[in-house]
């Protein structure tokens, strides 16, 4: 089995702790779980969780989000030629990127934006956890992913959100203060979808890949605060684990705005980890140990999240 590349398992090496860090790399080499997530908006979890035991799978309930569920890998493809998936009863979903909806917590009637929105997922779980009550604005720069995320969206049944095919980097000009809560899953090197099984998931990857997209995400994470109203929520998140796409990123928002506060979140898994507060002999804000690194485990992806208030 091919190993990870060099540059890669030095990162690992720093960022993940001593006691984590062997169960971290035997996960790059593990087949995980099909994660499903009921989509409320047609049908429960228990509505769903019947269907799909009459049709012979066998959907584990995730022990913290009702709404989720585990099926042998192997399951995948009848899956997606099952009725729930075709008519959006249910979401093939990262079980990691559910938590960022979550932690956004969108409330029916609110005014919510997902800025880098493409496939859907996130978005379709934002308006369920609204009901479809409210106003729910999409942005994606990529023509082929902006026409995949309207087309998820419709199957899912979300009759609130509006879809916008631009660069986000401009939504902060165009909408100034508008959104009382925002979703910034930014695009980023992708570090926690390496797997030893398919060496083709890091080809794209290097030092030079995580640093432009570290500008990218500056320039987006910036956006996003302008348009963010006061008192309102920012959610910003990767699936990489190079400090320089997270917390350098909030922590430089946290710098330039004196309104930015951190607002811990702990959901109840295991593998989770305090985010960093130095990188490289550099002292970074304390608070960024209330933000959030879940650990690659056999079930989930590495993940990074930040919630984020605006002072009123």
């Amino acid at each position: 089995m091919p190993e990870l590349p060099k540059d890669f398992s030095n990162l690992l090496a720093e960022v993940v702790p001593p006691a984590e860090h062997p169960a971290v790399l035997s996960s790059f080499a593990r087949v995980k779980p099909v994660t499903i997530r009921a989509n409320t908006l047609k049908a429960s979890a228990a509505m769903l969780r019947a269907e799909l035991e009459q049709a012979g799978f066998t959907p584990k309930p995730i022990p913290w989000y009702g709404d989720g569920f585990l099926l042998p890998a192997e399951d995948k493809r009848a899956l997606t030629e099952t009725a729930a998936f075709y008519e959006g009863r249910l979401y093939i979903q990262n079980l990691s990127s559910m938590l960022a909806p979550l932690a956004l917590d969108p409330q029916p009637g609110e005014t919510v934006l997902d800025l880098a929105a493409a496939p859907g997922g996130k978005a379709a779980q934002i308006a369920a956890l609204m009901d479809n009550r409210g106003r729910l604005s999409v942005v994606e720069a990529v023509k082929p992913r902006f026409f995949r995320l309207k087309a998820n969206l419709d199957q899912q049944g979300v009759t609130i959100a509006r879809a916008f095919l631009m660069d986000g980097r401009l939504v902060g000009r165009k909408c100034p203060q508008m959104f009382d809560r925002i979703l910034l899953d930014a695009p980023c090197s992708s570090e926690a979808r390496f797997t030893r099984l398919d060496p083709d998931s890091w080809t794209h990857w290097s030092p030079r890949k995580v640093k432009e997209a570290a500008r990218k995400q500056k320039g987006l994470i910036a956006a996003a605060w302008s348009a963010l109203k006061p008192g309102g929520t920012l959610v910003y998140c990767t699936c990489s684990f190079s400090p320089e796409e997270n917390e350098l990123i909030v922590n430089g928002l946290l710098k330039r705005n004196e309104d930015a506060r951190i607002e811990p979140w702990l959901p109840d898994i295991a593998n989770r980890q305090a985010g960093l507060s130095a990188w490289q002999g550099k002292d970074l804000r304390p608070e960024l140990a209330d933000t959030l690194r879940v650990l690659p485990d056999e079930v989930m992806d590495g993940f990074y999240l930040a919630k984020i208030r605006k002072a009123p």
